[in-house]
């Protein structure tokens, strides 16, 4: 890979690194190794490395790890998409004009074919008025706005999809715009390649075919790892002849069973396999089968499982739930688990929101999380620094300008200080007040600004058509369901808020088989159960021969597509490849015979390892 990043004459490369075999760490070692070598030539031409990996939080351990140089140039997908398209306002209009009117066209092409006084008629004509209205928005639109870590609304917002797609279609279609990314980033080093939303990559690949002398294109990443749908299927097939190819194989992370385990999960994949370091513990596999009857308690059967492990593995943190990571296959799964569901739920049934609630920066969201959680901690904790540090950032009673225009500094602090007495009343006696109860609290105290978007729900406030309207008008549509769901969120105790922030910040026990990329924990329980999880792309009971096939699973086999089986087993091969020591895997099944029959001629588990509860 060293001979790849050389300025003068690159090679483009794809770095295969399956699970804990140091990808990051190689990432890393490229990224030091252009900063030695040309790390002066970049800066005096103004250019530098662009970096893309997958989440905020990966990219704030990049930039440490690399002394946060400015060469590189850091960040997530869309920042970078975000980045590469938003001095072009007229071209990013033009694009929005024809997606939209091809939209449009598309809709009511679907329209004129429905039956009339349908749900999806009246949901269609809806789509259509919406998407009508920001066509004939756009002349009057000076500036683009995105925010590429949250959701993103008002009438000159860009969504995040529309910024991929823009930034895709642009690179291959405008000389210009790839010239601009030579210009500024002559290297890309794209981590989690196989999860890289699949235009995009499509676009950088042409990039770099009709650039090869001056762009060098560095993926990372292992395609078995590849979990999200948008990602670019058959990866590592794409990839050019001329490219090179350098490989990491040794799984530093897991112990010798369970990478015997990954293995053979991963045989009727695409057969490549990994080697435990030298001097590996054996470590502790075990598959628990669950026979899915009726008012199960999931919680109990849980528990037994652990104890259960405690046992094989002897390791009495196994019987503490605090210090074992259970991956469940979807979010509310988790949210009720972990006791934020009345929270959760709600919200996370409108499609839109799902991202920005994953992680915190959903608009309003945001709000609860960053300013209203810490201000009640605060008070409880009676932790005056840290009140007065809230207050003074956020509080409208205490803004700098209020001050300035106050008669009596110390009667301004006095009623914050009496306004924070009336928030803090609400927990006396015990009671857990509901997030509803809170708001009303702080809005009619004036502690800190509500946002819009929920403004108009909190009790006692205006219910007018006017506090309607800017609700409305916050999620583009009067009718949108998102109102009802806040409503139903914030009926939710506040205890559910600081559940749910645990959850999203990662210091809860919960995580999901999606969330947990690039983590690793001592002891890991994979929850299987297709049932709780309602979902109909992914198939466990199918992976473990509970079920058959279906006919469009054969069918895409035949034609060489992915099937509902190959996605499952990315995800079991995923989530198992977290566990550091020991790793148990629960499976709620209707037929847990025939699972234990199926995973025994695969050969995944040895005798003793598949225990029925």
């Amino acid at each position: 890979m060293a001979n790849c990043l050389n300025l003068d004459s690159p090679r483009s490369f794809f770095l295969y690194a399956g699970a804990g075999t140091g990808k990051t760490r190689a990432l890393i070692k490229a990224m030091k190794r252009l900063q030695r070598t040309h790390g002066t030539a970049l800066r005096q031409s103004g250019r530098r490395v662009a970096v893309i990996t997958y989440t905020n939080a990966a990219c704030d351990e990049i930039r440490s790890r690399i002394a946060f140089d400015p060469v590189f140039a850091v960040s997530t997908i869309h920042s970078f998409a975000w980045d590469l398209i938003c001095p072009f306002h007229v071209d990013v209009s033009g694009w929005l004009r024809r997606n939209l009117t091809a939209e449009i066209e598309d809709l009511e092409e679907k329209q004129a074919r429905n039956k009339v006084g349908t749900k999806a008629h009246s949901d269609r004509a809806a789509k259509i008025d919406s998407k009508r209205a920001r066509l004939q928005n756009l002349a009057s639109i000076r500036e683009f706005t995105y925010n590429p870590n949250g959701e993103n609304i008002g009438k000159n917002s860009l969504h995040h999809a529309e910024v991929i797609a823009m930034s895709a279609a642009f690179l291959e279609e405008k000389v210009l715009m790839r010239q601009v990314l030579i210009r500024k980033h002559p290297v890309l080093l794209i981590d989690e390649s196989q999860d890289t939303q699949k235009a995009l990559i499509d676009a950088v690949f042409f990039t770099q075919s009709h650039h090869p002398d001056k762009f060098c294109l560095g993926l990372f990443g292992d395609t078995m790892q590849r979990i999200y749908p948008d990602g670019k299927e058959g990866l590592e097939k794409a990839v050019p002849d001329t490219w090179a190819r350098p490989a990491l194989k040794t799984n530093h992370r897991c112990p010798n069973r369970i990478v015997d385990l990954l293995n053979n999960i991963r045989s009727e994949a695409d057969g490549a396999e990994q080697e435990a370091k030298e001097g590996a513990a054996d470590g502790v596999v075990r598959l628990f089968l669950v026979n899915q009857l009726e008012n199960l308690d999931r919680s109990k059967t849980e528990a037994r499982a652990m104890t259960l492990m405690a046992e094989a593995a002897s390791d009495d943190d196994w019987l503490d739930r605090a210090f074992v990571k259970l991956l469940t296959l979807e979010h509310h799964m988790a949210a009720s688990r972990g006791g934020f569901a009345g929270f959760f739920e709600p919200l996370y049934r409108i499609d839109r929101y799902k991202t920005g609630l994953r992680d915190g920066t959903l608009s309003g969201v945001a709000f609860l999380v960053q300013q209203v959680l810490p201000l009640v901690q605060a008070l409880e904790a009676e932790d005056r620094f840290g009140l007065a540090q809230v207050l003074k950032t956020h509080s409208p009673l205490l803004s700098a300008a209020k001050l300035r225009e106050s008669g009596s500094a110390m009667a301004d602090l006095n009623a914050a200080r009496e306004s924070t007495s009336t928030l803090s009343s609400l927990w006396d006696g015990n009671v857990d007040p509901s997030l509803m109860e809170v708001l009303e609290r702080i809005e009619q105290t004036g502690l800190l600004p509500v946002p819009e978007v929920i403004t108009p729900l909190v009790k006692g406030m205006s219910t007018t058509v006017e506090s309607r309207d800017s609700v409305a008008e916050a999620i583009d549509d009067p009718s949108d369901p998102a109102i009802e769901a806040w409503r139903e969120a914030l009926q939710a105790p506040f205890s559910e808020l600081r559940a749910y922030v645990e959850y999203v910040s990662d210091r809860s026990r919960f995580g999901t088989h999606h969330g947990i990329k690039g983590l690793q924990f001592p002891r890991v329980m994979v929850i299987v159960d297709d049932e709780e999880a309602r979902g109909f792309v992914f198939s466990y009971e199918k992976l473990l021969g509970a079920k058959n096939p279906t006919a469009t699973d054969e069918r895409n086999k035949r034609e060489g597509k992915e099937t509902s089986i190959d996605k499952t087993r990315r995800l079991l091969y995923v989530t198992c490849s977290r566990a550091e020591q020991s790793l148990a895997i629960l499976a709620y099944t209707k037929e847990p015979k025939l699972v234990a029959g199926r995973v025994k001629e695969l050969g995944w588990f040895r005798n003793g390892e598949i225990v029925e509860l």
